[in-house]
């Protein structure tokens, strides 16, 4: 996708030096443009959990290029050691594991240093490619989506409320949630967004609105608890969020808040979508809410926020000093809830039934 103007992914191997990995680092959107170097493993780690990249098809890939560093960097090195270190860097988002395994995988068909070395970069492009084409082929299956509520509003804005980040930030490129948007505004239909500042990190109001703003795409950042109030009053058509794990009997895990906006639509009949590669589907998981591991994070994320103050990024204090806080940093919101799932091979109801109909090689691994 285009920032000022010019075509970027999220992560790439840097051109004439392929033992850097370089990322966009999101600490410092929408204020800073910063490229970050990544040469080892324990930085790949680092990146990941302090969400120098978040996001978890992006997750994924990253994991993927850390196993390749890691192997580059120690090729006779027990790679599991290190693959440990990066699956426990994100909890909850299973892309990261698959983009791991992927490359522990092909290494092992390696004898020499070189031979490991290249296996790995291979498999972790190769899985990367893979990302950034399964985000096109969402957006083209959620298209179709926006274009019927288009015809039924008779050209009309169709009002699409998301939250959190699943742009192209989020991913390598296109996006989960964002790519149906992003395609509906390629195609000339008047598209807007409502624009959730996901507290407590803001990847809403930081990143969503950032990208949506260098796409040229109609977007209004609202405050959390907004969303409700706009399905109330007829201002929102559809809703749209991606996810960090989704069952295959259809439960989602997305940013903390997600299941609070699927309750909102489902009370003012609005369909909630979300959008997802199949990498996100964890084939071994069917009750979500008993499953899926939710990762907790410090709570100086919420008893503090971040903005731009003169020509600097500052940290201040929202709560008493002494407050304690929890700060989960995601919810599964029920298949009953879910509309549809948006996937690389079409849209499906959020049932195990419907879902293998998409998916029914993997009927032999249930």
């Amino acid at each position: 996708m285009k920032m000022h103007g010019r075509h970027y992914r999220t992560i790439w191997v840097k051109p004439q030096d392929p033992s850097v990995i370089q990322i966009i680092d999101q600490r410092f959107l929408p204020y800073e443009f910063i490229i970050e170097d990544i040469r080892s493993v324990d930085e790949m780690a680092r990146a990941i959990k302090d969400m120098h990249l978040r996001g978890a098809p992006l997750i994924g890939a990253a994991g993927a290029y850390g196993m390749y560093l890691a192997v580059l960097n120690h090729p006779d090195a027990n790679p599991e050691f290190s693959a440990d270190a990066l699956k426990s860097a994100r909890p909850t988002a299973v892309n990261l594991f698959y983009g791991v395994d992927a490359v522990v995988s092909a290494i092992q068909k390696g004898s020499t240093g070189k031979e490991k070395s290249k296996a790995a970069l291979d498999a972790a492009n190769a899985f990367t490619e893979e990302c950034v084409e399964q985000c096109r082929l969402i957006g083209s299956h959620g298209l179709k989506i926006i274009e019927e509520i288009s015809k039924r509003k008779k050209g009309k804005t169709v009002n699409i409320l998301t939250h959190c980040n699943a742009g192209w930030l989020a991913c390598v490129d296109y996006g989960t949630a964002t790519a149906p948007i992003y395609a509906a505004f390629d195609k000339g239909i008047d598209v807007h967004v409502w624009v959730d500042e996901t507290r407590p990190r803001n990847q809403g109001a930081r990143l969503t609105a950032f990208e949506l703003g260098e796409h040229g795409v109609a977007h209004t950042v609202i405050a959390d608890n907004t969303g409700g109030h706009l399905m109330q009053h007829g201002m929102v058509d559809m809703v749209i969020v991606g996810s960090d794990r989704a069952t295959f009997t259809g439960d989602v895990a997305n940013k903390i808040g997600t299941y609070l906006k699927a309750l909102a639509a489902k009370d003012n009949d609005i369909p909630f979508y979300a959008a997802l590669p199949s990498s996100t589907i964890d084939w071994t998981m069917k009750d979500g809410v008993k499953e899926i591991p939710i990762e907790t994070r410090d709570a100086k994320e919420v008893k503090c926020i971040e903005g731009w103050v003169d020509g600097q990024i500052k940290e201040v204090l929202l709560t008493p000093e002494k407050s304690p806080a929890a700060n989960y940093g995601f919810d599964v919101t029920p298949a009953r809830l879910v509309t549809g799932i948006i996937t690389e091979r079409g849209v499906c109801e959020a049932s195990e039934t419907s879902i293998l109909k998409l998916f029914p090689e993997k009927k032999t691994v249930l």
